[in-house]
């Protein structure tokens, strides 16, 4: 990692494509999430959609978790996911709706 920015990449990332790793945190993290145009609250809001769309179940759950942070709330999550299944597939929307429970029941 370079300068000051946070870890965010996985270790498992870090230890088996680091420059990957680098790029998430340096790039990707550091960089594009910071820019000001969007609120981390709307990027979250659009990369949950995109997982849910493109069926990434595996780095869903850290972006639902993410957007929790980010001020959204498990509701209106809910309701992106709902509104998903009509856009991206009903099976996408079950399996995310899945993952945004187990989420939040952690996070209680």
């Amino acid at each position: 990692m370079t300068g000051t920015n946070p870890r965010v990449a996985p270790d498992l990332v870090r230890r088996h494509a680091p420059k990957l790793a680098d790029l998430t945190d340096d790039v990707l993290f550091a960089d594009v999430w910071e820019r000001a145009d969007l609120s981390p609250r709307d990027r979250s809001l659009i990369t949950v959609a995109a997982l849910v769309a493109l069926g990434r179940d595996a780095q869903l759950t850290g972006h639902l978790r993410r957007a929790l942070d980010n001020s959204l709330s498990p509701g209106e999550l809910a309701e992106a996911i709902t509104h998903l299944a009509f856009y991206a597939g009903w099976p996408a929307a079950m399996s995310a709706t899945g993952i945004l429970a187990a989420v939040t029941e952690a996070a209680d």
